[in-house]
């Protein structure tokens, strides 16, 4: 059960599903920022201004047998403006996003204008030789393959009856 399920005005929104292999205190730590985002969000129209690094960009992290997919919604923004690093397991976008117009007539902004940096903590050993990024329609797709030594480690169990 993820968190989101015991908070009731959350209960109607699609939680994320998540990979069996993914480390348990990973997926809690993930949980408990979505949380506190939307709590913040929601308080007072604030929304990521006080926590940038955990709600912006929301991002995808797909698992496969072969490769880790991480796709980050960046609406507004080209690839000129993101910055994508590797390092020791940890994926980490970040670039900054102007505002188009002046704040002198603004009466109301809930956009996100500034810098931001997201990092995600990858659920296997990838080769950072061979990562890829592409950027379409405001969506920045990062392909990373996973190592030899990943893919050799995975042990099919079988499952037998009693």
């Amino acid at each position: 059960m993820a968190v989101r399920d015991l908070i009731p005005r959350m209960r109607s929104r699609t939680s994320v599903s998540r990979g069996e292999g993914i480390n348990p205190l990973v997926a809690f730590h993930e949980e408990m920022n979505r949380l506190f985002d939307d709590f913040w969000r929601d308080f007072d129209g604030i929304g990521t201004s006080l926590m940038p690094s955990s709600g912006f960009p929301r991002v995808e992290v797909i698992e496969t047998e072969r490769d880790v997919k991480v796709e980050a919604e960046l609406p507004g923004m080209e690839e000129k403006d993101v910055e994508v690093l590797l390092h020791n397991g940890v994926l980490t976008i970040r670039g900054e996003r102007q505002s188009e117009s002046e704040d002198k007539h603004r009466r109301v902004s809930e956009r996100y204008y500034g810098q931001f940096e997201r990092r995600v903590v990858l659920p296997a050993e990838v080769d950072g030789e061979k990562v890829t990024a592409t950027f379409h329609k405001g969506v920045l797709t990062v392909t990373l393959p996973k190592t030899a030594r990943e893919l050799e480690d995975i042990k099919r169990i079988r499952v037998s009856s009693k």
